[in-house]
């Protein structure tokens, strides 16, 4: 059976300067695997050639066997509720002047999952499933803490029952009091929806808490 998620050889340049440097490794299903290393290392760069977000200048993204990095964009739209990014800032992530069941709705739209009869009650099981409550769908995102935000992003990154998520820093932008709460919770819904997991982050501690196994990574490379 093939890994979930399989990066092999990957290799991605600004410029000149090589930022991966022949990094592979494998997601399994429902497996959570941390990627840490200081900052510089290419470990967010990593993550962004995984969603394609960047093309890398070598190697091979696949997605349940599937080679993303080549992938015309129309093939890869269709793909894209399968893997779905969280991002460290959740401010940053939301617009400010939609409200937050619009914003947690948008995937279903976009991917042509949106009905009238069933959006609704879907939007309020995505909240309750990440801790909130329905009746913070017609807040704007300035009326909630950080975390509340936080939790608002994976409701919308879980919107299209993905099975891959890949979370850069998603704690980092939170007070401390916040960020047990967070990771507790995607420990929650790893093991309640069975949901694979890249989780990249600095905090060595944050990911083994999380992680069933954790890379390292350093100047661009994977250590032994």
């Amino acid at each position: 059976m093939n890994p979930l998620l399989d990066v092999r050889d990957l290799e991605v340049r600004y410029g000149a300067r090589q930022v991966v440097n022949g990094v592979s490794f494998t997601v399994g299903r429902g497996e959570a695997v941390g990627l840490v290393g200081p900052s510089g290392c290419g470990k967010s760069t990593t993550a962004l050639a995984v969603l394609r977000l960047l093309r890398p200048a070598a190697g091979a993204v696949r997605l349940d066997g599937i080679d993303v990095t080549d992938l015309p964009e129309r093939e890869l739209r269709l793909l894209r509720p399968r893997f779905q990014p969280v991002f460290q800032d959740p401010h940053g992530a939301l617009s400010p002047r939609r409200r937050v069941r619009d914003q947690i709705a948008e995937p279903l739209r976009v991917h042509g999952r949106w009905s009238r009869a069933d959006g609704p009650a879907r939007v309020d099981e995505l909240m309750e499933l990440v801790g909130l409550s329905p009746a913070h769908g017609p807040r704007f995102p300035h009326e909630l803490s950080g975390g509340q935000c936080q939790r608002v992003v994976i409701a919308r990154a879980l919107a299209t029952r993905p099975e891959l998520l890949v979370l850069d820093e998603p704690t980092s932008a939170l007070d401390p009091s916040l960020r047990a709460g967070v990771l507790n919770l995607l420990m929650d819904l790893q093991d309640s929806l069975g949901v694979g997991y890249l989780l990249i982050s600095h905090d060595h501690t944050a990911v083994r808490h999380v992680s069933d196994r954790v890379l390292t990574m350093r100047d661009g490379r994977l250590t032994p």
